[in-house]
């Protein structure tokens, strides 16, 4: 059900239906493309999704384990504080794809 460093460090938190409990990557400030160049925080660009990991999932979450990069829309989201760390609630449905090693090419397992 939720098997994750952080939770087993004793987050007080048990996952319900088809909830998923992840942690953003990075700061959601100005970033670096590829080639190098900052990015400001307040610069125009498309609608952009986010990566997160996720540190818990529900016991009706079928697609995603502890430990899965996902991508998800920065805009749909709840965020949570717990023991003074910042992480995002988001439902099975909200996730877009899963990033992980343990999918094989042949699978259909990512939410596109």
């Amino acid at each position: 059900m939720t098997a994750d460093n952080d939770l087993d460090a004793g987050l007080p938190i048990r996952l319900l239906h088809d909830r998923v409990l992840v942690r953003m990557e990075g700061s959601e400030g100005e970033r670096r493309s590829t080639a190098g160049i900052v990015i400001p925080a307040t610069a125009a660009v498309g609608k952009r999704l986010a990566w997160a990991t996720a540190v818990g999932v529900g016991p009706n979450v079928r697609a995603i384990v502890s430990g899965d990069r996902v991508l998800f829309d920065p805009d749909d989201r709840s965020e949570v504080e717990l023991h003074g760390r910042g992480y995002v609630l988001l439902r099975e449905r909200d996730v877009h794809a899963v990033a992980a090693e343990r999918i094989e090419n042949n699978s259909t397992g990512l939410y596109l």
